[in-house]
């Protein structure tokens, strides 16, 4: 064959022509000197790349089978069956593997970790002694593989932080104190070392090692306390000294020298190079899983006893010694606050133990390093617990506490609650804490971004990159991390008073009949308050605080109060600094060397919280430091600046304590004609009114400059939008969710809760929020699954967005394909058990069995012809293996043809040629 440049045809992959045993084919749309390939060429290229397709004009490529002459029409029965009883036996095969796999990692390892768990803290002999019996034991399987699970999860945990926190020592380097008596010299027994958390010793005028990855700069300049009149110079030259012993051990080490850093003989690194997921745990087909699992039920046990059982019986004997016994009962959590009683008494004695003790005992550095890395460990496990745990509670609680008037309760009422469900109680404090202290870091990074870098000094910059909360807990003192937690609990505490409960106290005083708050459920309500709380909190809530203008606006009121502030007080150039115009665009960040010169100020944020909220902070770019001109009387106007902050936090807060709910119950008693509603309906319902006031003052605003004809086009373009948009809404958010509420109603509900001689009521309020919550969920695993119609179609719905809404696609692709098939599942029944059912002379009894059964067992039918349709297909591909297997002899590769003068598959626009 010649092209039309009367050249031969080529092979794309080999450049070689065709010939009589290997022709070239063209299985593609691709045109030009890419037209044609050899097979042998095709098969090779799409084994390496693994793909079915072209690259180039994603055509898929075709083959079609060779079959032996000797092939019969059909295959015989004996040959099926023979492939069916291989596929059986494969099939149950890799049941039983897999069966094996699940039983030792769901079964085995859970409730080993659990009996074993239970035989330590029983306490007797005898629960040792019949642990081999206990292990066999059949009662309570499901429950104790529950909490076999758990514990199981929580070794896991401690183990991989474990592995962490060493590689945190590793990087970071180990605190001063730790360095300075491996450096100690033998002479040197009689001299004092530093205890960490004393608050003396050598190491406190010592400056803070900083972790390895900050530049030298910022290594000059580490807070220490008792060293701040001190020049740079000499701490650079402390520096040195401190990298020149650095090298000198790193020296020792690599000489094998005892006090390597690297003290774990075990290569934690490299331990899991080799392994893959289906390999540990046996997804692969082999049984090399087993020794995996008899390791972590070695690894369970070890952690069990090390890190739970010791410091348990450690703090058990300290309580009961001291005669607290009583107290810790009456807290409901005796077994927490027993072990970390314990864990608080193990650190004083390692830490007395690695100074103390074996201060005589120099030559065993491997011993008393030992000691003071467990010390790390223990010291760091506790002032995490401290501060994600504890800190967010206290917070928790006491925003309770301060808003018991808002909700009419008291202390007598959080106290039945707390001893009904103490767990629960505790855990929805603590979340609420979280919560708090999570929106709390939020605002402090909106006002780095109005503020001028270093107004905030005093508090920890999040977005500063060299900043690691690990490294502070394994080098400061103990002193200095109560300190920031006492100074945090004081300052969280006071916003709360001053941004909660005075503004409830002035809100009872002036408006007397506003609060409670009415947040009553009642189980007896036609519409479900539970699945209304559901809709707002899952869907309405979140659509408004996604919204991006929320933010800018909040930014724009600081800044606005900021600016004014600054005026009125002479603090302009403090507050915004003195070149804020040219500025306005960009992002400032703190300054961490203001800190370091203020190293007596404290940072309020808990460094152990930003595990928490980490997910809100961005990099940020280079921190640095502006400064200002100082005013006269510069505190006085300090102190008139926090006066005023504070005035203008509690008027915020009695405006959104009072104005969403007082709009909201106004708006809500002309639709129900009830003033008790559920405040979370009103508030909402006024926060959604308030945002689009505000949001339509805001437009106009901006259009007021354009003149009057712009602003009627945009008024004219938004109205047509607005319309779209109740149209689609109507549809999407109110039509589909009703039918598909009914329809669960139907199919699920009624069956399982209403007997046949009672008749089923329907609320349509509440089939439609459940319909709402069923549909978002629908929508959710549609756009995660494979590509269908139903995912494309939402996907373009989601791209287009509001401003491009597309009615006619929507209705068209979207409403009305799913609205048909939902209406047909619900009429269909209808019209058999209402319509032809009656006509067949059936019994009243029968047809009411008809009609309440009916949408299950259509349900049921229909998932039965599902599976129905889904072995048939199996058994096709079935087929086709077994004929393949005997009968095939080779694949001959199918050419590229045009239909009617057209493509069947259309090339792009820029089809690739040469």
């Amino acid at each position: 064959k010649m092209d039309t440049a009367e050249e031969a045809d080529i092979c794309r992959v080999c450049r070689s022509e065709g010939t009589p045993d290997k022709p070239l084919y063209h299985p593609c749309v691709c045109t030009g000197s890419i037209k044609f390939i050899h097979q042998e060429c095709l098969v090779q290229w799409l084994k390496h790349s693994r793909k079915e397709y072209c690259e180039l004009c994603k055509h898929r490529f075709a083959f079609t089978p060779i079959y032996s002459p000797d092939m019969p029409s059909r295959l015989p029965i004996q040959d099926i069956f023979a492939g069916l009883v291989t596929s059986i036996g494969t099939a149950i095969r890799y049941w039983f593997h897999y069966t094996l796999v699940a039983f030792a990692w769901l079964g085995v390892v859970p409730l080993t970790a659990c009996r074993i768990y239970k035989c330590l803290f029983t306490g007797s002999v005898s629960s040792l002694l019949t642990l081999p019996l206990d292990m066999l034991s059949t009662e309570n399987l499901l429950a104790d593989c529950l909490q076999g699970c758990f514990v199981v999860t929580c070794t896991l945990c401690a183990f991989i932080s474990l592995v962490w926190l060493r590689e945190q020592i590793v990087h970071g380097g180990a605190p001063q104190w730790l360095e300075q008596n491996q450096q100690q010299p033998p002479n040197g027994v009689g001299q004092p070392n530093e205890v960490p958390g004393a608050g003396n010793g050598a190491a406190e005028n010592a400056p803070v090692p900083a972790p390895a990855n900050l530049p030298a700069e910022n290594a000059a300049v580490a807070e220490v306390p008792g060293v701040q009149g001190e020049p740079a110079e000499d701490m650079e030259v402390d520096n040195e000294d401190e990298e020149d012993a650095a090298a000198e051990d790193a020296a020792d080490a690599n000489n094998g020298a005892p006090d390597d850093m690297n003290w774990n003989a075990l290569e934690w690194d490299r331990a899991a190079e080799e392994l893959t997921w289906e390999r540990m745990l046996g997804l692969d087909g082999s049984l090399v899983f087993l020794e995996h699992v008899f390791w972590v039920v070695s690894l369970n046990t070890l952690f069990i006893l090390v890190f739970a059982f010791c410091p348990y019986h450690i703090g058990h004997f300290s309580v009961v010694g001291l005669g607290f016994e009583d107290y810790v009962q009456a807290s409901h959590f005796e077994g927490l606050i027993t072990t970390i009683v314990g864990y608080v008494l193990l650190a004083v004695t390692l830490i007395v133990c690695h100074t103390q003790g074996l201060a005589a005992l120099v030559k065993f550095q491997r011993s008393r390093r030992l000691l003071g890395v467990c010390y790390i460990v223990v010291k760091v496990s506790l002032l995490v617990v401290v501060e994600i745990g504890v800190f967010p509670l206290i917070c928790g609680w006491w925003l309770d506490i301060c808003s018991l008037e808002m909700f009419d309760a008291s202390l007598k009422d959080r106290e039945l609650s707390f001893q009904s469900a103490p767990g629960t109680t505790m855990f929805l404090h603590w979340l609420v804490g979280m919560v708090y202290v999570f929106y709390f870091a939020s605002f402090i990074l909106l006002l780095r971004e109005v503020l001028r870098p270093g107004v905030l000094w005093f508090l920890r910059n999040l977005n500063d990159p060299d900043f690691n909360p690990v490294q502070e807990m394994i080098h400061l003192p103990i002193y200095r991390h109560l300190r920031r937690f006492i100074l945090s609990v004081v300052v969280f505490g006071s916003i709360v008073l001053l941004m909660l409960w005075l503004p409830i106290r002035i809100i009872k005083h002036i408006l007397p009949n506003f609060l409670p708050y009415n947040v009553m459920l009642y189980s007896d309500a036609p519409v479900s308050e539970l699945s209304l709380e559901l809709l707002l909190l899952q869907v309405v809530l979140p659509a408004l605080l996604e919204q991006g203008h929320t933010r800018q606006w909040l930014k724009g009121l600081v800044r606005a109060w900021t600016v004014t502030a600054g005026y009125l007080l002479d603090l302009h150039s403090y507050l915004l600094g003195d070149q804020e115009e040219n500025d306005n665009n960009a992002n400032p960040q703190a300054n961490n060397n203001q800190q370091a010169r203020n190293n007596n100020a404290i940072p309020v944020v808990g460094e152990g919280l930003h595990a928490a909220h980490q997910a809100i902070l961005q990099q940020g770019g280079p921190v640095g430091f502006q400064p200002y001109r100082r005013p006269l009387r510069f505190p006085f106007r300090i102190m008139l600046l926090v006066v005023f902050m504070c005035a203008t936090l509690l008027v915020a807060s009695l405006i959104c304590l009072t104005l969403p709910v007082f709009t909201g119950r106004w708006l809500m008693s002309f639709w129900t004609g009830s003033t008790k509603i559920h405040e979370l309906y009103t508030a909402a319902c006024g926060l959604y009114v308030c945002w689009l006031s505000i949001r339509a003052i805001t437009v106009l605003l901006a259009w007021m400059p354009q003149g009057r004809r712009v602003i009627l086009l945009k008024v004219q373009e938004w109205s047509l939008m607005i319309m779209k948009t109740v149209i689609v809404a109507v549809l999407l958010a109110g039509v589909i969710p009703l039918l598909l509420g009914l329809l669960f109603e139907l199919v699920i509900v009624a069956p399982l809760r209403v007997p046949l001689d009672q008749t089923p009521l329907f609320y349509p309020w509440q089939d439609w929020a459940l319909g709402v919550l069923h549909a978002k969920i629908i929508a959710a695993i549609t756009l995660m699954g494979p590509q269908w119609w139903l995912k494309t179609v939402i996907e373009q719905v989601y791209a287009n967005g509001i401003r491009n809404i597309d009615l006619h696609f929507i209705i068209r692709k979207l409403a009305a394909p799913v609205i048909s098939v939902l209406l047909l599942s619900l009429c269909v029944p209808y019209v058999i058990a209402a319509g032809v059912v009656p006509l067949i002379g059936v019994t009243v009894e029968m047809q009411n069995l008809v009609q309440r059964r009916i949408y299950p067992f259509l349900l049921m039918v229909v998932m039965l012809m599902g599976i129905l349709s889904f072995q048939i297909r199996q058994f096709k591909r079935l087929y086709e293996h077994i004929k393949n297997d005997k009968y095939l002899v080779g694949q001959r590769l199918v050419n590229y043809e045009r239909k009617g003068g057209k493509s069947s598959s259309t090339p792009p626009a820029s089809s690739p040629q040469e």
